[in-house]
């Protein structure tokens, strides 16, 4: 037998706690009850007419019938069948820019803080895909393996932010190096989506090579799609908060800094990959992956990611319910009076 609600059970402590005082008390205001209302002989006359046991009787039915609907609360199952559930999807690694120009405010309430939120109304979405999140900036780090533990990703997701790497810059290349050699598996070419979140600014002196470490990647059978945050004209300045906590902005050289949408080399990282997008953001606009999954993903091949056996049980708590009004019944039906 299998209960589906174990809590249940906790009601039959009532039994002894609660309801059998609760019937011995009144059994007892009864009886005190009748010696004052009633003289000696007449209360010999209404107990001969009185059956104690058909009371006790009745008490024990009503019992019974309590006992029966907590019985039948539990959920009662029995019946095992054993069925093979298989789930199917994509792998996907979110590849995360977290380097400073992440911080600039055109996409409210920042490009980084508007990506976590993106990434977590993602979640809500995936219909049984595996996710993983890298983040970068002048180094990469595995943040969140792939799992379908979509609570343990949203608990990965909250704590990044742009000391989540040590170092500075933006090493686009190496970020996809990694997804390609550490998140994804070596057993399969397909089935496989890297999401690049960035504003595309490759700092040279680095010397990722993105575009060709997105072709090792197109070669193994990864698809990527990199979404393009920020303006590639105009660009936008980068808030930085000063020791007393006034706004200011980052300077190099006296003069401030501005972030800029590195398109074309997003372009040219795409392009190499089978399938792959570019899909800028541009300020004013949503940044909406749970659309690009639906659009570009869900409708892709699935490979099968794991295989359990669940047992299905039949349901039987109508047998409780219905052997609870049986002895309601009985108790309604039965006098309490003795034969004549």
């Amino acid at each position: 037998m299998n209960l589906g609600n174990d809590k249940a059970l906790w009601f039959l402590f009532a039994v002894p706690a609660v309801l059998l005082p609760v019937y011995v008390w009144c059994f007892w205001q009864k009886a005190r009850a009748l010696r004052v209302l009633a003289s000696s002989e007449m209360l010999k006359q209404i107990n001969n007419s009185v059956s104690l046991k058909k009371q006790v009787f009745k008490a024990i039915l009503l019992l019974g019938t309590f006992i029966s609907i907590v019985a039948a609360l539990t959920e009662p199952k029995w019946n095992p069948q054993a069925q093979k559930i298989k789930r199917r999807g994509r792998d996907i690694c979110m590849l995360l820019d977290t380097s400073r120009s992440m911080l600039a405010e055109d996409i409210k309430p920042s490009r980084l803080e508007r990506s976590k939120i993106a990434i977590a109304d993602l979640l809500e979405t995936l219909g049984g895909d595996r996710i993983a999140i890298v983040t970068f900036a002048g180094n990469s780090t595995v943040k969140c393996p792939l799992t379908q533990d979509y609570a343990f990703v949203r608990m990965a997701l909250a704590e990044i932010s742009t000391e989540s790497t040590g170092r500075g810059g933006t090493v686009i290349g190496d970020a996809i190096r990694k997804a390609t050699q550490e998140v994804f598996d070596q057993k399969s070419r397909e089935f496989k989506d890297i999401i690049l979140i960035t504003d595309g600014e490759e700092h040279e002196g680095y010397g990722s090579f993105p575009v060709q470490a997105a072709e090792k990647a197109g070669a193994e059978g990864i698809r990527i799609i990199a979404i393009g945050l920020g303006d590639e004209n105009e660009g936008a300045r980068i808030p930085i908060t000063g020791p007393n906590g006034e706004k200011t902005f980052l300077k190099y050289k006296g003069e401030e800094v501005w972030s800029r949408l590195g398109g074309d080399l997003l372009r040219n990282i795409v392009y190499v990959t089978d399938g792959g997008k570019f899909l800028p953001v541009a300020p004013g606009t949503t940044l909406d992956l749970g659309q690009i999954y639906e659009s570009l993903i869900a409708s892709a091949e699935r490979r099968e990611l794991e295989s359990t056996t669940m047992f299905r049980y039949d349901e039987k708590f109508q047998i409780f319910v219905g052997l609870g009004l049986l002895l309601l019944i009985c108790e309604a039906l039965i006098s309490e009076r003795r034969k004549t």
